[in-house]
């Protein structure tokens, strides 16, 4: 592994399929994010995470995350799939060589969130006491979705305050906070401390049509891209990261960008993975 990439490695969200992993590997991804939608469903945790070790083989690559996204404060059954899925990923997690977690912090649908606050600290105080025995952290991805409440700063004090363990943080990424018009730096420099994982997701704003439309007009005035093709300096943001202390993986949600997908998704990404290298600082080069 190049020794720039020892404190912040740039890799990819790459399903729950060791054959998916083995397939996208030579392209150069240094971590990979195990994720699941709503549910593990027969999934076995501990045949899955053989068949990524054996993926992997003897490339120096690491599991970043563990994740599962729902709605964990939902009702229905898929929410207690759910509840059930984060306890089994928590359990498993060192299987993959990961000590994170991370997921939607669940909200009660149509909710303000501080009447929410009772539900998640019943949900996630015991998951958190599970996962600090076991050596885990857990991190609330900052997607604004009908099932998060960790979409902004206040929200974030308020999560932290309702379950106040250390191991409780962060899956932060500028995308969303770029589409809400806000300013994701100074994010950066005031909560990093509490950034367990990043993804690599990024956002293009078109502030010609909010001037013309505004946000809530007919023409969409923003939309999420693959980085390198957004409008985030990936070199800042990396470049504060590291100021503040940051050592971890920028994962790359891909699927997402409206013209870098289909049969260019895969091309998207490697693009992606060279130019966030390249905004880490390329390769490393050691001084005389």
């Amino acid at each position: 592994m190049d020794k720039n990439a020892q404190d912040i490695r740039i890799g990819t969200l790459a399903g729950a399929s060791a054959d998916y992993m083995r397939k996208i590997l030579p392209h150069g991804f240094e971590s990979l994010s195990v994720t699941f939608w709503q549910k593990l469903g027969d999934c076995d945790l501990k045949k899955l995470a053989a068949e990524v070790r054996e993926a992997i083989g003897g490339r120096d690559v690491k599991i970043s995350t563990v994740s599962v996204f729902g709605n964990p404060l939902g009702v229905e059954a898929i929410d207690e799939e759910t509840r059930r899925g984060w306890e089994a990923c928590i359990d498993h997690a060192h299987l993959f060589g990961s000590d994170l977690v991370t997921g939607f912090s669940g909200r009660i649908v149509g909710e303000p969130v501080d009447k929410c606050m009772p539900r998640f600290k019943e949900i996630f105080e015991p998951l958190a006491r599970r996962a600090k025995d076991k050596g885990v952290r857990l991190a609330f991805e900052n997607c604004a979705s009908t099932w998060n409440m960790a979409t902004i700063p206040h929200y974030w004090e308020m999560l932290f305050d309702a379950v106040p363990f250390d191991n409780i943080g962060l899956e932060w990424e500028p995308c969303h906070q770029l589409v809400a018009l806000v300013d994701p730096m100074p994010q950066i420099r005031k909560y990093g401390g509490r950034f367990f994982h990043i993804h690599g997701k990024d956002a293009t704003v078109r502030h010609d049509v909010i001037r013309e439309y505004g946000i809530a007009g007919p023409v969409p005035f923003a939309y999420h891209r693959t980085p390198g093709f957004g409008d985030s300096n990936w070199t800042d943001i990396i470049s504060e990261l590291r100021l503040i202390g940051f050592e971890g993986c920028i994962d790359i949600e891909g699927w997402h960008d409206p013209i870098y997908r289909d049969e260019l998704e895969m091309t998207g990404q490697v693009h992606a993975l060279n130019y966030l290298k390249h905004c880490r600082g390329g390769a490393f080069v050691p001084n005389p």
